[in-house]
């Protein structure tokens, strides 16, 4: 699940991308495949952008991070994020 857009790329379509930047050599290979926005290079930034994600009410986002929530013992928290 990427940060940046919220989506599951698949292993094909996330290794003909890696392909595609290599031929170009336009974009970084370490880019996603749906939105072509550069992988976070850090845990934070991961976070920062499953934020913003959250912030404009992405479903994916929400889930994902009430599942985090939940996975950690913030029972609460988690049951905010999912409704």
């Amino acid at each position: 699940l990427y940060s940046c857009c919220s989506k599951l790329i698949c292993r094909g379509c996330d290794f003909a991308n890696h392909i595609s930047a290599q031929e170009k050599e336009e974009m970084p290979s370490n880019s996603c495949a749906f939105c072509r926005e550069p992988l976070p290079a850090t845990k934070e930034e991961n976070d920062r952008n499953t934020m913003k994600r959250i912030e404009v009410n992405d479903p994916v986002a929400l889930r994902q991070w009430g599942y985090r929530r939940y996975s950690e013992g913030d029972h609460r928290s988690a049951f905010e994020y999912w409704t």
